[in-house]
């Protein structure tokens, strides 16, 4: 085997010809990063520092674009050729503008495209911004991450929400957590003030508001002990996401679906599977399989890869 040493003009030119894109996601904190074809490059950047700070909220929406911007130039950390930045966030964004953001109600209705892509220009980066959901992030994050991006996958993401991410990423509203999994009446605790939502039934504040005498991993734990208040609720979870899932299925065809967020360790797979097999019954739907991903250090990771991938492809179209 023979070894070929690159000039200087060689490694130059190697080096200009990757895809450079910076990846940000917003869920609970903002996490920044550089991505080169497809990969971290360099440490991540966060806001605040301790996960458990609450200042993305206190903050109002010019001092969260700062926020944000710093840390865009933070990552990129003197890297030339940045072609694109990536955000995410939760809520529901069309044409670069935050529609509805319940966890971060400071900025519904901002133009938040327009206000990123100045404030970047004030801090000398000129790069087009593309503003996504954060748990399409993660979907397209896990697509590049797996060797996966001619494949269509599914998200959901368990958290003081309830997201649903896809890829490839289409435009629409997509917002899976408000997915109508029941006819109750009494099924109004979802924060939009829907009622019979998914978000309802799975999201943190919704259980915690049903269950005003116990905690949520307090609930799961006393289900483990048969707990019969507590196991009902268990298998009303699960059933819940089972029927959101199917639903998905049953629009647009079978796929990988897999499972992430803070309240994922909640799930418990096999009845899951159980009550998903129960609702999709049509044979040439059945092809689909689901997995738990830990709500780790990697998933953030990989929410910052997808943010980047989707600016790059969506900047490219």
């Amino acid at each position: 085997m023979q070894w070929k040493l690159q000039s200087g003009s060689e490694a130059a030119m190697s080096a200009a010809s990757q895809t450079k894109t910076v990846g940000v996601t917003m869920s609970g904190r903002v996490v920044a990063g550089l991505i080169v074809d497809h990969k971290l490059s360099g440490l991540l950047q966060f806001f605040p520092d301790d996960p458990d700070d609450d200042a993305l909220v206190e903050l109002p929406t010019d001092g969260l674009v700062e926020k944000i911007c710093e840390k865009v130039v933070a990552a990129v950390n003197g890297a030339t050729g940045v072609g694109a930045v990536g955000v995410a966030l939760p809520g529901l964004i069309k044409n670069g503008v935050v529609e509805e953001a319940p966890n971060l109600p400071q900025l519904k209705g901002a133009r938040i495209q327009e206000l990123l892509t100045l404030g970047l220009k004030a801090h000398g980066l000129d790069a087009k911004v593309v503003i996504m959901n954060d748990a399409d992030a993660v979907a397209s994050g896990l697509a590049a991450t797996r060797g996966q991006l001619d494949r269509f996958i599914r998200v959901w993401t368990l958290g003081v929400g309830i997201g649903y991410g896809r890829y490839p990423m289409i435009e629409g509203v997509w917002e899976g957590g408000h997915t109508v999994v029941t006819l109750e009446e009494k099924e109004n605790y979802c924060g939009c003030g829907g009622r019979g939502h998914l978000e309802g039934i799975m999201g943190y504040r919704a259980m915690r508001l049903r269950f005003l005498d116990m905690e949520p991993d307090e609930v799961f734990e006393a289900a483990k002990r048969g707990d019969a208040r507590c196991l009902e609720f268990k298998k009303l979870w699960h059933k819940a996401l089972a029927a959101a899932t199917a639903t998905t299925f049953h629009m647009a065809g079978p796929s990988k679906v897999y499972l992430t967020g803070l309240n994922v360790r909640f799930v418990d797979l096999p009845m899951l599977k159980d009550y998903v097999r129960q609702m999709v019954t049509m044979s040439p739907l059945q092809s689909y399989s689901l997995e738990v991903l830990p709500a780790d250090a990697v998933i953030t990771e990989t929410a910052v890869i997808g943010a980047g991938v989707t600016a790059e492809q969506k900047t490219a179209s």
